[in-house]
C-alpha cells in the first residue's frame, strides 16, 4: 500500500496592533484589516484550519494569548501595545 501524504498549507495574515479596536479583554483586530501572502486585502480568516500560530512583534505567541473567529483574532490586553507593532496570524490548513 502506497503512503498518500496529506495535503498541508499555511496561510499569513500580517497587520499591526494599531488596526485593533476595544480594550482589556475584549479588544480585536477584525480579519479585513490584515494583508494576506499575496499582499491583497484579507476578507476573511480560513474557516478550517488543524492549528494557527500568533506573532507579535516577531515573537511566537503561547496558545493562551488568543482565540480566532473567521472574522478577528482577539488578543486579551493588546491595546497596551504600541500601535506601530506588527501582528501576524499564521495558519496551517488541511
Amino acid at each position: 500500500m502506497p503512503i498518500t501524504k496529506p495535503f498541508v498549507a499555511g496561510r499569513k495574515f500580517t497587520s499591526t496592533a494599531g488596526a485593533g479596536t476595544g480594550t482589556g479583554a475584549t479588544f480585536a483586530i477584525a480579519a479585513t484589516t490584515f494583508t494576506n501572502d499575496a499582499g491583497a486585502a484579507a476578507t476573511a480568516f480560513p474557516a478550517s484550519f488543524a492549528y494557527y500560530n500568533l506573532y507579535i512583534n516577531a515573537v511566537l505567541q503561547t496558545a493562551d494569548t488568543s482565540t480566532v473567529t473567521t472574522t478577528a483574532i482577539t488578543i486579551p490586553g493588546g491595546d497596551v501595545l504600541d500601535p506601530a507593532t506588527p501582528i501576524i496570524v499564521e495558519f496551517v490548513v488541511t
